[in-house]
């Protein structure tokens, strides 16, 4: 499958874990703190291959643990695992990935049990910053989403060019559907699609599992039923299920609806001063490089790339950093 490293807009879109089961530094003076933050600004040259025992010295944080809270789509399908490597060596430090739906890893970073979260529900993320828990927020890669299904499509809305006309030819059927329930990034936008259908989803057809993708997908299989998944998690279980893509998101030519952009985001040491804030920096810098960036990038699964890469623009969207609709002025509304 040939697919364009093009820019899709983004859209308004587990339990607390003890400090003694992640290390936590206290806040650098004013000047080291202003340090790491360069550091971020230049590590596109660390991610192309500066040692790791240089990375160390610049960044002061070998021997430490940074905790990621972050999706099941960036856990479930190995990404995580095939590209943390190289940064834990670079710096010598450990990442604590926590896997949860996009809710609960904000959840997590806003009762201070992260240093750093990567997620996908862009309407969650700048709640998030509004009320002061995350700063320095970058894009940092996208995929889409799509609507996947029986092969069968008792419904019929295989090709669909309408995401919101499929799901309401769906509800119209009763046809079965399972959503996740979780408040992730994935269940965010399903209820911004059945808002836009202008339908108000329940009944015996209309599941909620309050789980991750992989099993929604595997609940989804077991029952002959329709879903919404990211197409990274899909194409990693899909060997393994007998359903299908019936709507194609954007990647594919589908809707815009279906984009499905990731960020990343440091915890807001003003607010939380446990937060390993330059760990937290210095991994934003790397994820964001171009040597990382070209790792996400080049990961696959049965032949197919999951994530697509956007930290690296020629021109670059200034809004990425703040939440959508600020303006300067705000800030002292």
């Amino acid at each position: 499958m040939s697919m364009s490293k093009q820019r899709f807009p983004t859209e308004d879109q587990n339990e607390s874990r003890s400090d003694t089961t992640v290390s936590r530094r206290s806040l650098l003076a004013a000047g080291a703190a202003a340090g790491i933050a360069g550091l971020a600004g230049c590590s596109g040259a660390l991610g192309s291959g500066q040692s790791g025992q240089d990375g160390q010295d610049q960044a002061g944080v070998a021997g430490e643990t940074l905790t990621l809270t972050t999706t099941t789509s960036t856990y479930d399908t190995g990404l995580l695992d095939a590209i943390h490597p190289s940064f834990e060596e670079m710096y010598g430090v450990t990442v604590d990935a926590v896997a949860q739906g996009t809710g609960a890893a904000l959840e997590s970073a806003r009762n201070g049990d992260a240093d750093v979260v990567v997620v996908h529900a862009r309407s969650l993320e700048d709640e998030f910053m509004r009320n002061g828990y995350g700063i320095n927020r970058r894009d940092l890669m996208f995929n889409d989403f799509v609507i996947v299904g029986p092969e069968a499509d008792p419904a019929g809305i295989e090709g669909a060019s309408s995401a919101t006309d499929a799901l309401a030819t769906i509800a119209d059927a009763q046809a079965p559907f399972v959503s996740r329930g979780d408040n992730s990034g994935t269940h965010t936008k399903e209820l911004v699609l059945w808002e836009e259908a202008g339908t108000q989803p329940g009944g015996d057809w209309y599941q909620e599992t309050g789980t991750g993708m992989g099993e929604a997908l595997n609940i989804a299989n077991q029952q002959g039923a329709y879903t919404l998944s990211d197409r990274g998690t899909f194409i990693s279980q899909r060997a393994e299920i007998d359903l299908t893509i019936l709507v194609q998101g954007p990647i594919e030519g589908g809707p815009e609806i279906l984009a499905n952009p990731y960020g990343v985001m440091a915890v807001n040491p003003g607010v939380h001063d446990n937060a390993n804030y330059d760990l937290a920096m210095a991994y934003i810098g790397w994820i964001t490089s171009p040597g990382a960036q070209d790792a996400i990038a080049d990961y696959q699964m049965n032949g197919e790339q999951l994530f697509f890469p956007e930290a690296v623009s020629e021109k670059p969207d200034f809004q990425q950093y703040v939440p959508e609709g600020w303006q300067p002025d705000s800030a002292s509304e």
